[in-house]
């Protein structure tokens, strides 16, 4: 009975250590402990922020290019874009973008299937304060004859 009980307080002794060092990723990995510092907050200009793209025939693919500038302090980082539907994707720059340089976020918009009038919505999350922002565009995809 004292044999038994002493394996079970080992086991849950090593259970219980091995918990707490995964809890904290930072105690064992340095970068870890600097990825999850949040990037200081910044302000951003949108150039471009709604656009219309007039007319096109069904099946067209068409760019959208919105346009921003970095009028902070501190290096803006768009962490992420996010469509509202699988029929545009959209390209997030990869570097910061340094205080007072101008960036873009490049979309494209597949109207295969899509005829008619078309208002899509792309959210932008970023080290700014708010921190998201809906972009848009507005097309018009007339049926393929």
């Amino acid at each position: 009975m004292i044999k038994n009980s002493f394996i079970i307080l080992a086991v849950c002794g090593i259970g219980f250590a091995a918990c707490q060092s995964a809890g904290n990723p930072s105690e064992n990995n340095p970068a870890a402990a600097t990825a999850s510092i949040p990037a200081p907050v910044t302000t951003i200009q949108w150039i471009d922020s709604a656009l219309d793209k007039g007319t096109i025939t069904e099946g067209e693919k068409i760019e959208i290019l919105y346009r921003f500038k970095n009028t902070g302090q501190h290096p803006l980082i768009i962490k992420d874009v996010r469509p509202s539907c699988g029929c545009t994707v959209a390209d997030k720059p990869l570097e910061p973008i340094a205080p007072g340089a101008e960036g873009s976020i490049k979309a494209v918009f597949d109207s295969q299937n899509k005829p008619g009038p078309a208002h899509k919505t792309i959210t932008v999350i970023s080290n700014t304060q708010p921190d998201n922002y809906a972009l848009s565009f507005t097309v018009i995809v007339n049926k393929k004859s």
